[in-house]
């Protein structure tokens, strides 16, 4: 039970109202005590000095024994708790009302005799006990006689031995008792009320701890389910606490959700790769051992074809394995551009000038559209110019002979828009989706000679998303596909 919050706040709770019952009966038999040692040298101020003034204790020097047995008598019968002492002019006890043997001191100390004379000191006022050499007591003095010069002293303890015993009946008395009671209620009412309070204030992190534990226990993958709703705009420290840690939840479950999504993609992309490497290394190897074979039985147009076929199927491999490292490259953390200003036109030129041979030989017709005084992007040119590769080359394999492919590059509030479009065979609505997969063979039918089963339309998105842009497809079948993408203009020299 301690373990928990709840218990070592009422642990500490318990000790504290504890601490504070036992201080409150010191206190209350302390201040009782002292009231009572204050109202009893108050009441009988003037006891000493209407004895002395009634009865004649000393005179010409010599003590009157008849009077102060007759004193001592008289009191005794009166108040059978009050002691008198007759004392010399320094102090010495010269005679005392109590029975032989029970007086322990010879003389007391005048100071607090004298405090009380001049009235200068607030009551209670403890004189020396007679009969202990540690006790003192309240009293109640005169001088002897009242009037003239003093001889003597009139020295009246008010509470003798009987006094003490008074003491402890008061302290079992029923005033008392029900004081102690009094107290003792108040402190049970106040410890359950601060527990239930603990309790109530201590339920909302009991709830976040079984939160927590329970998310534990799902193994993060499962949001947290809460009895009620954090609000960290409320200021306090728990509320704030609930609100952090469902939001880190709810981040943590998105990212295991998305380590297995990825987990899963490598899986597949690992299948499909593995296919894909396989197909054209399998003809390779075909083709090779076959020129193995049958050396001196082929003629040498057969050979130079088998050769031609098995070099077609080595360069897939490389250009397979080159994409499989650039995206690898692109998707690290580390992955960094460089932001450039240049000219799109010219690019534009370059890229088409690259492609024009193979263009030609399928009577295919390039096309560059770049509007007037358009101004000069900002990239990273080598990346841009690997998009631009990417987009021209897949819709050279995908469209058919007399075509067209062109590149246009216009001014727009949002930057400069790039579109490459073909009059190709267009792409399934269905497949739209999966375009962009970085999975190799997953969009379309390759074709005999296995040509578009890459990554470079992964590739030119990845590079875009590098520079904060998207890539965008529109797609007619038997018509046609535009892709767009936009870059950041640069400022005005």
């Amino acid at each position: 039970m301690f373990k928990t919050l709840y218990g070592k706040l009422s642990a500490v709770l318990l000790l504290l109202f504890f601490g504070i019952g036992v201080l409150f009966v010191v206190l209350t038999l302390f201040t009782t005590r002292v009231h009572l040692q204050e109202m009893t040298q108050k009441l009988n101020q003037s006891l000493a000095r209407h004895i002395a003034s009634e009865t004649p204790l000393i005179k010409d020097g010599r003590i009157k024994e008849d009077a102060i047995q007759e004193v001592f008598h008289m009191l005794m019968v009166v108040h059978p708790g009050i002691e008198v002492y007759l004392l010399d002019k320094k102090g010495g006890i010269l005679t005392y009302s109590a029975p032989p043997g029970k007086v322990k001191r010879e003389s007391v100390s005048l100071s607090p005799l004298k405090m009380f004379l001049d009235g200068e000191e607030t009551f209670p006022i403890l004189g020396d006990d007679p009969r202990s050499p540690e006790k003192r007591k309240v009293f109640s003095v005169a001088t002897v006689p009242p009037e003239g010069p003093a001889e003597g002293y009139l020295y009246v303890i008010l509470g003798g031995e009987e006094y003490d015993t008074v003491s402890r009946m008061l302290e079992g008395s029923y005033i008392v008792k029900l004081s102690m009671w009094i107290a003792g209620g108040g402190v049970l009412f106040a410890l359950l009320a601060g527990l239930l309070l603990f309790y109530r204030i201590t339920y909302r992190h009991r709830r976040l701890a079984t939160a927590v534990e329970a998310f534990q226990q799902s193994g993060f993958s499962t949001y947290p389910d809460f009895a009620g709703r954090f609000d960290a705009g409320k200021g306090d420290e728990i509320e704030r606490l609930g609100a952090a840690f469902a939001r880190m939840a709810n981040r943590i479950v998105q990212q295991i959700q998305d380590l297995r999504q990825a987990d899963h993609l490598r899986r597949e992309l690992v299948t499909h790769v593995s296919h894909d490497l396989r197909t054209p290394l399998t003809s390779l190897q075909g083709y090779l051992e076959t020129l193995s074979l049958k050396e001196g039985e082929l003629s040498p147009a057969e050979q130079e074809e088998y050769l031609r076929i098995a070099l077609s199927h080595c360069r897939r491999l490389s250009t397979l394995i080159s994409e499989l490292f650039e995206l690898s490259m692109l998707d690290s953390p580390d992955a960094a551009i460089r932001h450039e200003p240049f000219s799109v036109g010219d690019l534009v030129q370059d890229i088409l000038q690259k492609f024009r041979l193979a263009a030609e030989e399928k009577t295919i017709h390039l096309a560059m559209r770049i509007g007037e005084g358009i101004p000069f992007a900002i990239g990273d040119i080598a990346l841009v110019e690997r998009v631009l590769e990417n987009l021209v080359g897949n819709a050279l394999r995908h469209t058919p002979k007399n075509g067209e492919i062109s590149i246009e590059a216009e001014r727009r509030d949002n930057g400069l828009a790039v579109r490459v479009s073909d009059t190709g065979c267009g792409i399934p609505p269905e497949r739209l989706s999966l375009l962009f997969d970085p999975i190799p063979g997953k969009v379309g039918e390759p074709g005999k000679n296995g040509k578009g089963a890459g990554l470079g339309l992964a590739i030119a998105r990845r590079i875009l998303e590098l520079h904060g842009s998207d890539l965008k497809v529109q797609s007619v079948v038997d018509t046609g596909s535009t892709f767009e993408f936009t870059l950041p203009e640069a400022p005005a020299a």
